[in-house]
């Protein structure tokens, strides 16, 4: 089993921009082969960070998608055992080689490329609470025992693991003892233009000047619900020049327009609507 990353490391792409912080984060989860545990408030990039680091080091991605019924060794594999039987009343001549139905999981997958890749377990904490430790053994030795087959899958080579966690639960400390942390800050305004400027390079200053104003501002309104993160900019700056929505326009101080135009990208539930617009209708009759 081997270790290796292109030379270099992550640094970030031209579309993800990374912290010089991650960037750290990274590579040292990858020199110290040790999984990456990054947290951070949803929107934040997360789940994006893994496919952006796979294609900086040039390597595959495999995701491993966490739902609240997800059992840990579904990352290994799954005996059908069902498949088997309804073979063997076929008289189906594979029912004989139980390898047949065994179904191989996204860990088994990563073991087995004959290129380092890069695996996500994405969203940990939606599943149990022993799922953590569930897989303590197999990515601390790389290895695992199909039990019906009676073999040892040992990587080929060991892949760079990214787990990500919204905080939905507190995740084991023998879980956390093995894990190279990161948490991801939300990103403040300088960055946040830099990753405006990657996404949309041609759009207006003055555009984004006011539009990053006004997004901020509705992020530190006390009591929302669902704070917009970074997606929600990028789906809200598009609609402003899809719609040739002036600059001006996301300034204005009259106190009748308490609402930003196409706020739906950004305020996904009537609750923040209706608060944001008492805050801001305030904030403005008192000027």
């Amino acid at each position: 089993m081997t270790n290796s990353s292109k030379a270099g490391g992550f640094a970030g792409t031209d579309s993800y921009i990374a912290t010089r912080d991650l960037e750290v984060a990274v590579n040292a989860s990858v020199a110290l082969g040790r999984p990456l545990l990054v947290k951070g408030e949803p929107g934040t990039g997360k789940t994006v960070l893994a496919a952006e680091v796979a294609r900086a080091l040039g390597q595959d991605l495999i995701q491993w998608h966490i739902k609240s019924t997800t059992k840990a060794a579904q990352g290994l594999y799954e005996y059908d055992a069902v498949a088997r039987l309804r073979d063997g009343q076929l008289g189906e001549a594979k029912v004989h080689d139980i390898r047949n139905y065994i179904i191989r999981g996204k860990l088994w997958e990563a073991f087995a490329s004959e290129r380092q890749v890069v695996l996500l377990i994405d969203e940990i904490d939606k599943a149990d609470i022993e799922f953590p430790n569930d897989l303590l053994q197999e990515l601390d030795r790389m290895e695992f025992f199909v039990y019906e087959t009676k073999e040892t899958v040992t990587a080929k080579h060991r892949p760079v693991v990214i787990i990500t966690s919204n905080n939905e639960k507190e995740l084991p400390d023998a879980f956390l003892r093995r894990c190279f942390f990161h948490y991801i800050r939300f990103p403040d305004r300088e960055i946040m233009e830099r990753i405006v400027a990657a996404h949309y390079p041609d759009i207006k200053a003055n555009l984004v000047r006011e539009a990053l104003t006004l997004f901020y501002e509705i992020r530190d309104v006390p009591g929302l619900r669902k704070k917009p993160a970074t997606s929600e900019l990028l789906d809200w700056l598009k609609l402003l020049m899809v719609e040739d929505i002036p600059a001006e326009t996301l300034k204005s101080k009259d106190p009748k327009v308490v609402v930003p135009p196409l706020y739906g990208a950004l305020l996904k539930n009537e609750q923040d609507l209706h608060l944001f617009e008492r805050v801001a209708f305030m904030a403005r009759r008192g000027q």
